[in-house]
């Protein structure tokens, strides 16, 4: 797909978590805007938030790419969830500002943080990328309470051996899940499942997209 004509643009955005950056991709004649926080152990150049922002202008969905304080002040570690959802609530008033109805997302911590935040925020729906449903190895730590109680359409794109949660693992509620078969946490695949990181990609976007076309 033909992404040229999209040009970034970013601003800061003071909030009482220290100073966030957004990076804009818009489309040409947008309908919806996407909101993408990025998760614990990296930030907007994570593979799944960089295809669907190439992706998505071209389907009349802009895309705004949101980095945390933590992450912009160059620190290492994330701060706790109360932290990170005060970062991302700070930045809502300039998502909103665009005009259009705004689609809360983000991968891992990321996504976590647009469940909690969704309904109070008055986000039309959730993108839950590598949703952590729990820690590794600890099933009984689970988070699926931040999940289930997203109050909006939530979308679930997951890959099939996330140490975090696998599909198979999550608990049944109003909400859709697509499977990134092999994927792992960063839906990256392995060489002898047969899948390429393009196509993989390709799954992931081709689900949001028809997603996002159901949602006004």
């Amino acid at each position: 797909m033909n992404t040229d004509a999209v040009t970034p643009r970013t601003e800061t955005v003071d909030t009482e978590a220290g100073t966030a950056r957004i990076t804009w991709l818009a489309a040409c004649a947008p309908r919806l805007l996407l909101a993408l926080g990025h998760g614990a152990g990296g930030g907007i150049e994570a593979r799944d938030l960089k295809a669907l922002g190439a992706a998505l202008p071209a389907h009349g969905v802009s895309v705004a790419l949101v980095e945390q304080p933590w992450r912009v002040a160059g620190k290492k570690l994330a701060p706790a969830p109360k932290t990170l959802d005060t970062g991302w609530r700070g930045v809502w008033p300039v998502l909103a500002a665009s005009g259009l109805p705004v689609v809360a997302g983000g991968r891992s911590a990321g996504a976590r943080v647009a469940c909690r935040t969704a309904a109070g925020l008055g986000a039309r729906a959730v993108l839950a990328l590598s949703f952590p449903l729990h820690p590794p190895g600890r099933p009984e730590k689970t988070r699926a309470d931040e999940l289930l109680g997203s109050g909006v359409p939530t979308l679930v794109v997951q890959g099939g051996n996330d140490p975090f949660g696998k599909p198979a693992e999550f608990p049944p509620g109003d909400y859709r899940i697509t499977e990134v078969p092999y994927g792992d946490h960063g839906f990256a695949v392995p060489r002898k499942s047969g899948l390429t990181e393009e196509r993989a990609m390709e799954i992931l976007t081709t689900s949001v997209t028809g997603w996002l076309a159901g949602i006004g």
